[in-house]
C-alpha cells in the first residue's frame, strides 16, 4: 500500500527550474517545514492551473503531498497570499527580492524549519512591496540572516557604533536612510562584513551580488591594501 503525507504550509519560492516537458521544480521556504523541494506539474501548459504558484518570490499556502520515502513533494493546489505586484514592476525591487531569496536558499539547509527566517524573508518582501527602498536594504537583510543562520557577530566590528549596529539588525529596512558621513561610512563597513562572510562561507559566488555594494568598499589599510581586521566567521548554531 502506497502511503502519502499530505500537508499545507505557507511558503515563498526561492528558486525554480523547468522539469520535463511541462513541470517545474522549485525550492520553497516554508514556515513549518523549512526549505523543501517540490514539483509543480503542468505549469508550462497554457491550461496549467498552478502557473501562478510557480513564480519567483510568490507567497502562498501550498498543499503538498510526499510519497513515503520521497524527497521531493508535489504541489496539488493552495491559496496565493501575495504576488508582490509592485516589486515585479520595478527592476531594483525585483533584483533585491531575488537576492533575498537566493541568500536564504544558499544559507539554509534542507528540512530545518526556522519561523524566524521565514518571517524575515516575508517581512523584507513586504517592505520592498510597500516601502521606499534604500542602499541599506541588502546589508541589513544579510546581517539579520547571518544572525539567524548562526554566523552573527556578538559585537560590532570595524569601529561601527553599537547604535548603528542595532539599527541594521532591528529597525525596519525602509527606515534605514542615512545621510551623515559617519553613518555612510558605517554602512560601507557593514557591506564589508557581509562580503567577507559570503566570500568565506559560500563555495561559489551568488548570482545576484552585483549592484549591491558587496563587490566594493572593502576596508583598506593606510597604505591602500586590504586591511586584515575582520574576525573569522564561523557558525554557532546553524538552523
Amino acid at each position: 500500500m502506497l502511503l502519502l503525507m499530505i500537508f499545507t504550509d505557507a511558503g515563498i519560492i526561492l528558486l525554480r527550474q523547468d522539469f520535463r516537458e511541462a513541470d517545474r521544480l522549485v525550492s520553497l521556504y516554508t514556515r513549518s517545514h523549512g526549505r523543501i523541494n517540490v514539483r509543480l506539474p503542468g505549469v508550462a501548459r497554457a491550461s496549467g492551473k498552478l502557473k501562478a504558484f510557480a513564480e519567483p518570490f510568490v507567497c502562498a499556502d501550498y498543499r503538498i503531498y510526499v510519497r513515503r520515502g520521497g524527497t521531493i513533494g508535489t504541489v496539488t493546489g493552495g491559496k496565493i497570499t501575495n504576488v508582490f505586484p509592485t516589486i515585479r514592476t520595478q527592476l531594483q525591487r525585483t533584483l533585491l527580492a531575488l537576492h533575498f531569496c537566493e541568500l536564504v536558499y544558499r544559507l539554509t539547509p534542507l528540512h530545518q524549519p526556522s519561523e524566524a527566517k521565514f518571517d524575515l524573508l516575508l517581512s523584507s518582501l513586504l517592505e520592498l512591496e510597500y516601502g521606499e527602498i534604500n542602499p541599506a536594504f541588502q546589508a541589513a537583510f544579510t546581517l539579520r540572516l547571518m544572525a539567524l543562520a548562526g554566523f552573527g557577530l556578538d559585537h560590532p566590528v570595524l569601529k561601527i557604533s553599537p547604535e548603528f549596529w542595532h539599527k541594521m539588525h532591528e529597525d525596519k529596512l525602509s527606515s534605514l536612510v542615512f545621510s551623515d558621513p559617519d553613518d555612510l561610512l558605517s554602512l560601507s563597513k557593514c557591506n564589508n562584513v557581509c562580503r567577507r562572510f559570503l566570500n568565506q562561507y559560500l563555495t561559489y559566488p551568488l548570482h545576484t551580488t552585483q549592484g549591491f555594494g558587496l563587490e566594493e568598499n572593502f576596508a583598506t589599510a593606510s597604505d591602500g591594501t586590504e586591511a586584515n581586521i575582520m574576525p573569522d566567521l564561523q557558525p554557532q548554531t546553524v538552523q
